[in-house]
């Protein structure tokens, strides 16, 4: 139980620092460039870059989670292996899209942002390795390493963004593509090791679970696809509609949504890793268990966060980013709320790839955008970034509504439980210490 409670503390310990690095870069180069108009610059080269890499990325890793831990089990070492050799090329094919996107995008946006995009356009290629290279971590259920490594990667980057936004909206792009070629090698190299230790064998055909992976992949892939649609395109319809600076202001408001967001990050990739293998091994039940205890702590944190955040917003802003970006106080407050709810429904995203049904993230994510974008239009042109603020948190309540019917709806079966004593020792330390947070 020490060792699981150790693995853990390093894993929320691993995600925060890696949101702190992360939160640091924004206020790096929110103060550092010149102008809330150069800040929104900068903001709509990342957005872009996240845009056009989710939407054309091919999501393999959550099968290669789901599915490795299958072959794990199962000790199909020849098919471990041909998952990972197929989903390198999968990743390579989305990121190349994504960066070509970049490039047609540059063509068309402003003369000011063609060179930051062309630059930007190598920063898929880096992510989508740097997400790969992880898997195998996940697999030996080392999530406390990943998210060491998380944080590697954001210290980079946070340097990056130091040294270049010093300079200028180029430099500042400059050294993110920098930041993220060296944390996807140091990764990359580790990724490799781990993968190693286990048994060695001539890739395998994946035989009868090939048209089921492809199919997994496929609805992963929509699934990021649709969500890339709310977090990333959305904030590009707010700069089209209104002006950079808006796109800059509404980047620096979704600071708590980031803050309260990160929260629950160690808590979903413990629940990636311990939910699959449970689900897997027949233990449904206790699935669902973990779900109603997260959403009852989520919503406590929630009650005692959100109304002093409400309050501090205007002071943490200009405390923390300078006084000339006050004006994203409203949108702010608006990103409190659909964070707060958010953080209630943060195992849906990893409740969804431990049942095999990441279509659900689809359906989930379409209905999200398709309450948010179109009053982006609406709202954002009136009212600027508050206006979009207030679009994504009906999304966000669209979203939650959607995932409460479905998991409400579901009947646990616990008919094929894996009995060993393994498995019981484990159960028992969790509940264990459940029981022990609950004291």
């Amino acid at each position: 139980m020490r060792r699981l409670l150790l693995r853990r503390s390093a894993t929320a310990v691993g995600i925060y620092s890696s949101f702190a690095f992360g939160l640091l870069g924004t206020v790096a180069a929110s103060r550092e460039l010149p102008s809330v108009r150069a800040f929104g610059d900068y903001s709509t080269v990342i957005f872009a870059t996240s845009f056009l890499q989710s939407f054309f990325d091919l999501t393999a890793e959550e099968a290669l989670v789901k599915y490795g831990f299958r072959y794990i089990t199962r000790e199909e070492w020849g098919r471990l292996s041909r998952l990972f050799s197929s989903a390198l090329w999968v990743k390579l094919v989305g990121a190349a899209l994504g960066a070509l996107g970049l490039v047609v995008f540059a063509a068309f946006a402003p003369s000011r942002l063609a060179l930051p995009l062309l630059l930007a356009a190598g920063i898929p290629l880096g992510q989508s390795l740097e997400g790969l290279a992880g898997i195998p971590l996940y697999l030996r259920s080392r999530y406390d390493v990943r998210s060491a490594f998380l944080a590697w990667s954001m210290l980079l980057r946070f340097a990056g963004i130091l040294v270049g936004a010093h300079y200028g909206v180029v430099e500042a792009v400059a050294g993110v593509l920098a930041a993220q070629v060296v944390a996807t090698g140091s990764i990359g190299l580790a990724g490799r090791r781990v993968l190693a230790r286990f048994p060695s064998a001539p890739a395998a055909s994946l035989g009868s679970d090939r048209r089921e992976i492809v199919r997994f992949v496929l609805k992963s892939s929509s699934a990021t696809g649709v969500a890339s649609l709310r977090g990333s395109l959305l904030p590009l319809i707010l700069g089209a509609v209104t002006n950079t600076t808006q796109t800059g202001l509404f980047r620096v408001a979704q600071a708590p949504q980031s803050v309260l967001g990160t929260l629950s990050s160690p808590a979903r990739m413990v629940l990636l890793t311990e939910q699959t293998r449970d689900w897997e091994g027949g233990r449904q039940s206790l699935v669902l268990r973990g779900v109603r205890r997260y959403t009852l702590v989520a919503l406590g944190l929630s009650v005692l966060v959100v109304p002093p955040l409400l309050v501090w917003v205007p002071n943490l802003i200009a405390f923390v980013n300078g006084s000339r970006y006050v004006g994203a106080s409203d949108a702010a407050r608006l990103f409190v709320f659909s964070a707060a709810v958010h953080l209630v429904v943060g195992w849906s995203k990893s409740f969804a790839v431990s049942i095999g049904r990441p279509d659900l993230r689809v359906w989930t994510y379409a209905l999200d955008a398709v309450v948010a974008l179109p009053l982006v239009f609406v709202l954002g042109g009136r009212w600027g970034a508050a206006g979009a603020a207030g679009a994504v948190l009906a999304g966000a309540c669209a979203y939650a509504v959607a995932w409460a019917s479905i998991v409400l709806r579901i009947r646990p079966d616990d008919s094929r439980a894996v009995e060993t004593e393994d498995l019981r020792a484990e159960e028992a330390e969790i509940e264990s210490e459940a029981g022990a947070i609950a004291r």
